[in-house]
């Protein structure tokens, strides 16, 4: 189930998602997204993120920076989370540490703010269904909006950068973005290191990736002709940075999803 933000928040929010486990998930692939995930808690079930071969439990809340390693989730049976999906130049605007602290790692906020946090898992745990739980939520991303309104011009500035990038068809030319933007390199480099959490050589893999990704789950063009669609030098190129990104090769992908298409890889296997 999949929930649009408020009106002042979809710039920054894409959905919120509930993902409800009806069966027990081990080692689980999880996919690059390209966002900064939000996730709540709100069931009694476990889970456990497995980040590079390293097992974190998932906590009462819990933030997921952009991933560029290998990702297993596993879950237990009636395991239900409530998923705020962040657009990655947005970030910053929720949370004040340097998102690279989050990159490839699933963060126990209660670490980062722990009163804070604490507080609020405890008033969406007492609120009666869904829409209440939202709504508190939302109000929570409203004051750290609102704390934070002085990133609004670097988030604005690395909306503008990331939307060039895709609209040169996966490949980026640093150069030539510094020279169209009037920002130097460096600067650029930073941006995305402090505010989204990685490089833009890595922020443009990642959307690359995705853009594959959905062409190997839901078409059934071959590898050769998805590598050079999505700017791939050949399908090695391909296969090797599809296996960089999930441990896994384009092929078994499409046999996991045909054999296992399950709620939760149609809810949060869904990136750019």
């Amino acid at each position: 189930m999949q929930i649009l933000p408020s009106a002042s928040l979809a710039p920054y929010i894409k959905n919120y998602t509930v993902v409800t486990i009806d069966k027990n998930l081990e080692n689980e692939v999880f996919y690059p997204s390209g966002y900064v995930d939000f996730i709540v808690n709100i069931s009694e079930g476990d889970a456990a993120t497995i980040i590079n071969g390293r097992r974190k439990d998932t906590p009462a809340i819990e933030l997921l920076g952009h991933l560029t390693l290998p990702t297993r989730l596993s879950v237990k049976k009636d395991t239900s989370v409530l998923i705020a999906r962040i657009f990655p130049h947005a970030s910053t605007l929720f949370f004040s540490d340097p998102l690279s602290e989050f990159t490839n790692y699933a963060t126990d906020m209660y670490d980062v703010a722990k009163s804070e946090n604490r507080e609020l898992y405890s008033r969406m745990m007492e609120a009666n269904g869904l829409d209440s739980k939202i709504r508190i939520l939302e109000n929570y991303f409203l004051l750290q909006l609102k704390k934070n309104e002085t990133q609004l011009k670097k988030v604005n500035t690395l909306q503008l950068l990331s939307q060039k990038i895709f609209n040169e068809h996966s490949q980026l030319d640093l150069p030539t973005l510094a020279k169209d933007s009037g920002l130097s390199e460096r600067y650029i480099q930073k941006l995305y290191l402090n505010n989204i959490g990685i490089s833009p050589s890595a922020f443009t893999s990642v959307f690359r990736f995705n853009k594959s990704l959905q062409l190997v789950l839901n078409t059934s063009e071959s590898l050769t002709e998805i590598a050079y669609d999505c700017g791939y030098y050949d399908q090695a190129h391909f296969i090797k940075e599809f296996r960089k990104f999930t441990g896994i090769t384009p092929s078994a992908s499409r046999a996991s999803l045909i054999k296992n298409d399950t709620d939760f890889q149609q809810a949060v296997n869904i990136g750019f």
